[in-house]
């Protein structure tokens, strides 16, 4: 896996370069600024991109407008957007656009190495990463919304880690339940959401995408 960091704090830009290649990660370029990132991109061609959200020079949303660019010039270049607060305009929008390849953490999710491992894997083989404490803070600001109260509150466990991006078998895991069981909350989760199977919509994307805009303030 050729990965490119692009974060303008040194310490943190650093620190991860050497948290990967410590895991045996191929980490062929750091930046420190958009126009640098591009360039690595350009250059380099990886497989898999790290973006801090706020860089210079005005610190608000370069990272992702480079993000953007970088998957422009390179189709199919995985993203992993880090930021250091909840930021869930951002979250809603990931999977709006498209969740294939794409993450979103907390810086301090770096410091719980064994959990940004499996975010980075997951998004680098080609699914979604979303972070536990974003999906916790829109659950906490939930508003009334007659389909997402008819969900039991095990499915709403189940379908707060489908907006993780977790796939069954990790959801399981995470529940302490069998596949079946998450196979039946999910069927459950289409039918109370009123998500009928069809060949246009991927129905496990419509219903997290019901819950993150649902769970908006």
């Amino acid at each position: 896996m050729r990965i490119v960091i692009a974060e303008d704090d040194a310490l943190l830009r650093e620190g991860l370069a050497l948290l990967l290649r410590a895991e045996s990660l191929d980490v062929v370029a750091t930046a420190e600024e958009p126009g640098a990132f591009l360039d690595a991109v350009d250059a380099e061609r990886p497989d898999v991109a790290i973006v801090d959200v706020r860089m210079p020079p005005t610190h608000t949303d370069e990272g992702i407008t480079a993000a953007v660019e970088a998957r422009r010039r390179l189709p199919g270049l995985a993203v992993l957007v880090l930021s250091a607060y909840v930021e869930q305009a951002f979250a809603t929008d990931l999977l709006a656009q498209g969740s294939a390849r794409l993450g979103y953490l907390l810086k301090e999710r770096v410091g719980r190495v064994e959990q940004f491992l499996e975010a980075l894997h997951r998004v680098a083989a080609g699914g979604t990463a979303i972070d536990p404490e974003v999906v916790a803070q829109l659950l906490a600001r939930s508003r009334p919304d007659t389909r997402l109260e008819r969900l039991s509150p095990r499915e709403r466990d189940v379908l707060a880690l489908m907006a993780e991006g977790l796939g069954n078998t990790a959801i399981a895991e995470r529940l302490t339940v069998g596949d079946g069981a998450v196979h039946k909350h999910i069927r459950s989760i289409f039918a109370k959401l009123d998500l009928p199977p069809t060949d246009r919509t991927d129905r496990r994307v419509a219903a997290v995408l019901h819950f993150l805009k649902n769970t908006h303030p």
